[in-house]
């Protein structure tokens, strides 16, 4: 049960650096302020295999719906692991059968 808050806390702290990032970059933060670009260069690493996936005419567009799919794929990765962790720590609770 432990590692599955674990799990969960770690999935929003890096869903709200990503969202944090797609805020930054749609109203056009101040890219030389330290706390923008920390927070920039973090979601740039989580979300690196999601680049380029989508392609819009507004580059902050296209950062958001990027990174607005990292998000999708990390919450669903989250959900299905503590669901896992959740139920294979039940089932070892559970009494045997016989």
């Amino acid at each position: 049960m432990m590692l599955a808050r674990l799990v969960r806390l770690a999935a929003a702290v890096v869903i709200g650096i990503i969202a944090l990032a797609i805020i930054f970059v749609v109203l056009g933060a101040n890219g030389s302020n330290t706390v923008v670009s920390t927070v920039n260069e973090w979601a740039g690493t989580l979300t690196g295999p999601f680049h380029n996936v989508f392609s819009t005419s507004s580059h902050s567009g296209t950062i958001a719906l990027n990174y607005g799919l990292a998000i999708i794929v990390y919450a669903v990765l989250a959900a299905i692991v503590t669901g896992l962790l959740a139920r294979s720590t039940f089932a070892a609770r559970r009494p045997l059968p016989y």
